[in-house]
């Protein structure tokens, strides 16, 4: 169970860390300590729920299709290692994360709540992300592990919207920073290429 734990943990936070429009609205209300606990609560919220149901659902499918199983290992391994390589060829850009550029609300509580789910939810990539990767590599965890898979990707979330939202003012600088945001980078494609080289040795155990 600590294993599926902790490649929930894992690959949640490397796919959460990315830079994003997401990760940009939620560092902008904290640099204007704006409705932050809302946008952080709405941003944790969506995320557990897509994950619940990407290994409920998509997982679950998964799980009991031999051949589902079998090309999710192998199709996950592939999406993983060309994550990890773009993310390291974001290392070697001169990119880096800057709030002010992502508006979208008017300073009202409604306000707040409409940007915070367009950023989340009108993104296709946390469908692709949370749904369906997360969905399948939970679904190979079996029955009981999926659970402790999709615990361990809720907690990457729960951790990192906190953080983000309410230590905006201190994290704002190093994010401005590219060398940081490369630094960063080359960790990511460390963990998706490691994850992907996981999948690899199940799919070939499996048979």
């Amino acid at each position: 169970m600590l294993s599926s734990y902790l490649k929930g943990l894992g690959l949640g936070a490397g796919l959460i860390l990315a830079i994003g429009s997401q990760n940009a609205h939620v560092l902008r209300m904290g640099l204007l300590r704006r409705r932050v606990g809302l946008v952080v609560a709405v941003c944790m919220l969506c995320e557990a729920m897509l994950i619940a149901g990407g290994v409920a659902g998509v997982g679950g499918a998964v799980q009991a299709n031999p051949t589902l199983l079998a090309a999710a290992r192998w199709g996950g391994a592939l999406f993983l290692a060309a994550y990890g390589l773009r993310a390291w060829r974001n290392a070697f850009r001169s990119g880096a994360l800057h709030p002010r550029e992502h508006a979208g609300d008017d300073g009202s509580l409604r306000g707040a709540l409409a940007a915070t789910l367009a950023v989340t939810l009108l993104n296709p990539h946390v469908y692709l992300d949370t749904v369906v990767l997360l969905g399948a590599v939970g679904g190979q965890q079996g029955d009981q592990g999926k659970w402790w898979f999709a615990l361990g990707a809720m907690c990457a979330a729960f951790a990192w919207f906190p953080l983000l939202g309410y230590g905006a003012r201190l994290l704002a600088p190093w994010f401005a920073r590219p060398a940081a945001w490369r630094m960063l980078d080359g960790c990511i494609g460390l963990v998706m290429l490691a994850l992907a080289a996981g999948l690899v040795a199940d799919a070939r155990a499996a048979g």
